[in-house]
């Protein structure tokens, strides 16, 4: 009387290969690793690729930028340090992985 009746869903084709449940549930999550992958990682890896070309490139006599924001010329290049001028006569040995940019010729002239 005041209990209405309970019928059961009928299947659906999907569900009688196995597919159904699975296939569904696991498409939202795919999708978002892939959207993540185009959005985040991939273009990390690239950035990582030219910052690693831009550092083994690096030659005496280009101007830089470090990560401190200091501007100066590079005077000598080794496996790991870099020495820059940062005025006339004063050399600053800093890290590789702290040149964050390089810079065209003549910018510091022009500063």
């Amino acid at each position: 009387m005041f209990i209405s009746n309970a019928y059961a869903q009928s299947a659906s084709p999907l569900d009688a290969l196995g597919l159904g449940g699975n296939l569904t549930s696991f498409l939202p999550l795919i999708l978002m690793f892939v959207a993540m992958y185009f959005l985040m990682i991939r273009p990390q890896q690239k950035r990582a690729k030219e910052q690693k070309a831009m550092m083994e490139a690096l030659a005496k006599g280009d101007e830089i930028v470090t990560a401190g924001g200091v501007l100066g010329r590079v005077t000598k290049v080794t496996d790991l340090y870099v020495t820059i001028e940062i005025s006339s006569g004063a050399e600053m040995t800093v890290q590789k992985n702290s040149v964050t940019m390089l810079l065209p010729k003549g910018t510091l002239k022009a500063l």
